[in-house]
This record gives structure tokens, C-alpha cells and sequence, in this order.
């Protein structure tokens, strides 16, 4: 069974710093695309940022300059590093992995279970 695991949430005033860890567990072959959502309260998930297989990556414009994606393939694990933070990057972050290959086949569209970020004061 494979599931993503995030990690690195937690509280960090404004302008600190944090990183964010997702690693997928399990049998895996490759997966591609693999990003970081979030979401605030009373507000909608929202991509923060992509990256694909390739290292090809895309940020919302709201993190651009601030945040960076990054993924060690040989480990399945995808970071957020979270720089300049500001108290509007509060949210509950979720790592997604677009495309997983399995011995089982192909999972779609999996989501880790989320890590709480709190920018305040």
C-alpha cells in the first residue's frame, strides 16, 4: 500500500523559515508529477507549487521568490522549502503525487494527509 507522508509543519513567526517534507511509502516504480496544495480556513484548496519528474517546476504567484519544490527521486520524497513567511501562508499543506507506478498498477491523484503551517506572531 503506498501512501505520502508529509512532515516539517508547525508554528514560525513572520519572516521565519520552514521546510516541508512528503515521502511515498511502498513498493514504488516512478511517480511523476508531485506538488504541494493548501488550504485555509473557510477557503478552497489552492496549488502552491509543481514539479515534475524532470525537475520542471511551477509556483502559485503568491509564493514566487519565496517558496522552493524540490524532489529526491531515489528517496520518493518531494520538499517545500517556505521562506519569508507571512501570516496569509497559514494553512494546512497537503502533498499530491499526480501518477504512481506500482507493482499493482497506477495510482492517480494520491494525497498525503496534511501538515499544519501557522505563520503568526
Amino acid at each position: 500500500q503506498v501512501q505520502l507522508v508529509e512532515s516539517g509543519g508547525g508554528l514560525v513567526q513572520p519572516g521565519g523559515s520552514l521546510r516541508l517534507s512528503c515521502a511515498a511509502s511502498g513498493t514504488i516504480f516512478s511517480i511523476y508529477g508531485m506538488g504541494w496544495y493548501r488550504q485555509a480556513p473557510g477557503k478552497q484548496r489552492e496549488l502552491v507549487a509543481t514539479i515534475t519528474s524532470g525537475a520542471g517546476t511551477n509556483y502559485a504567484d503568491s509564493v514566487k521568490g519565496r517558496f522552493t519544490i524540490s524532489r529526491d527521486n531515489a528517496k520518493n520524497t518531494v520538499y517545500l522549502q517556505m521562506d519569508s513567511l507571512k501570516p496569509e501562508d497559514t494553512a494546512v499543506y497537503y502533498c499530491n503525487a499526480g501518477r504512481i507506478g506500482t507493482p499493482r498498477g497506477i495510482i492517480l491523484d494520491a494525497w498525503g494527509q496534511g501538515t499544519l503551517v501557522t505563520v503568526s506572531s
